[in-house]
């Protein structure tokens, strides 16, 4: 009885154990990771504290309420994408696609993402979705549409490769992308197929219309090859039916031939025995008369025959030989001329090409100086017109400044002008010194008016224009005459 009670004990205690191990045991399925909290663990490639450890592929015990195992599915999961993009020639795009993607298998990766998706992780696709949109419409702003549609691998590879970051961040790797679709809702990609097509479709007419052409010409020969095969036959039956007519007349008249035929043979043989005589005569007369004839005409022929030979033959050479030294004699010809033809032409070219050479050397030559002399002619009245517009509108303003600058520019002519006044007189006595040589030079240079008219026509006489001749001074031998007073010369007395 005791016996039986310790084995029922130690039978509950082992199923007991056995109870407890299956509730401390927890196997990791080949696509899931365990991921077990509520005390602290240390990690390989994870930081220290994370308070959670990772199990893979195996068994491992676990501690009822006082650790939690949770499960992390390492299944290939999809998301689609479709996303609206525009490009760098601001078409917009609408891009459609699928990402297929897993939690990477290393422990960091799980790790990352069962911080991120463990109660999520029906919201894997939608989180790629966003990632990949993001960088897919980056993307595609800096492509045109036909780069998109000729490389859609370039597409695929930046897409991948910018969001691989991200993606590792997340614990996920990327095992498949591929773009499906670009959809084109203002028609641009249609537009620019349609060339293609057009292009497309006119081959297709030409192979079309070729191939009708040459099915159209087989039939005709087939046609024409089967008129031949009918004519052919209508012929062949027509030769049957006429040998069956030649048959049939033969077969009635096979009477009448048969006793033709007999006599026929009579004459025959008459006829041999006839043709047997004369041909026994004919072979005596040949041996006696025919064969020496022949021989003599034979010889006699021959020798005709050979002596003409001979006589074409040298007729023959000196034909050819007259014909060589002609056709010599006309190449050589041909080539002088040709040679005097080609020199003929060089020196045309040559002489049309100075000819036109020099005519526009000089005609470039004449325009250049007609240009020069025209600029240079229009520059000097430009320049006296300015001058004198300028005088006038100086003298239209103050008078007597220009006056007064002409005469400082003209003193030396003024004072010479002066000065002939008193190129007839041999002697001059001055009364009162130095302050009479003043008064009798300013008294001569006023003479006949006042200084300013004096200047004033001597100016004009300068520019050009004769002055009146009362405005000239008197000049005698014996004394000038102002208005007012008289100057003395020797030999007479003052006044």
């Amino acid at each position: 009885m005791l016996i039986g009670t310790i084995a029922g004990i130690v039978a509950a205690a082992f199923v007991l154990l056995i109870v407890l191990f299956k509730m401390c045991w927890r196997v990791a399925e080949p696509n899931e990771a365990l991921i077990i909290s509520g005390s602290k663990h240390r990690t390989e490639g994870l930081a220290e504290g994370l308070g959670f450890r990772v199990v893979t592929g195996r068994g491992t015990l676990v501690t009822p309420g006082i650790q939690t195992v949770r499960k992390l599915s390492l299944d290939l999961n999809e998301a689609d994408l479709d996303v609206e993009c525009v490009t760098s020639q601001g078409i917009p795009v609408q891009v459609k696609g699928v990402v297929i993607f897993k939690v990477g298998d290393d422990t960091v990766s799980i790790a990352n993402a069962a911080r991120r998706f463990l109660d999520q992780q029906k919201m894997m696709g939608q989180r790629v979705h966003n990632v990949f949109a993001g960088h897919l419409r980056s993307i595609v702003g800096g492509l045109t549409v036909e780069e998109m549609i000729r490389d859609r691998e370039r597409l695929t590879g930046e897409t991948r490769a910018a969001s691989g970051t991200e993606m590792e961040k997340l614990g996920l790797i990327i095992d498949s992308l591929q773009i499906q679709e670009i959809l084109d809702p203002t028609g641009y990609i249609k537009n620019l197929a349609a060339p293609h097509a057009a292009a497309v479709q006119r081959d297709a007419r030409i192979a079309a219309a070729a191939a009708d052409r040459e099915a159209t010409e087989a039939e005709q020969e087939a046609f024409a090859r089967k008129a031949e095969a009918t004519r052919n036959s209508g012929i062949q039956q027509a030769g049957y039916q006429a040998e069956m007519d030649t048959a049939a007349a033969r077969a009635l008249q096979a009477g009448p031939l048969a006793q033709a035929a007999s006599r026929q043979e009579v004459v025959v043989q008459e006829t041999k025995v006839a043709e047997l005589e004369g041909h026994r005569k004919e072979q005596q007369l040949q041996a006696e008369v025919r064969k020496p004839a022949d021989a003599r005409a034979y010889e006699t022929r021959t020798k005709a025959e050979a002596d003409r030979d001979a006589r074409i033959s040298a007729a023959e050479a000196q034909a050819r030989e007259t014909e060589l030294k002609a056709a010599a004699e006309a190449n050589r010809v041909k080539i002088a001329a040709q040679a005097e033809a080609e020199a003929t032409k060089a020196r045309g070219l040559a002489s049309a090409e100075s000819t036109r050479a020099t005519g526009q050397a000089e005609a470039a030559a004449a325009e250049a100086k007609g240009l020069a002399a025209a600029e240079a002619a229009r520059a000097l009245g430009l320049a006296e017109a300015e001058a004198i517009k300028a005088r006038a509108a100086a003298l239209a303003e103050n008078q007597e400044a220009v006056v007064a600058q002409q005469l400082a520019e003209h003193w030396p002519e003024i004072v010479r002008a002066g000065a002939e006044a008193f190129g007839n007189v041999e002697h001059m006595v001055l009364l009162n010194g130095a302050e009479g040589m003043g008064e009798m030079f300013a008294k001569a240079l006023t003479m006949g008016g006042t200084g300013l008219g004096l200047a004033r026509q001597l100016l004009s006489s300068m520019n050009g224009t004769d002055a009146p001749e009362a405005a000239k001074p008197d000049v005698t031998g014996s004394a000038h005459r102002s208005g007012t007073q008289t100057i003395p010369v020797q030999g007479e007395p003052s006044a």
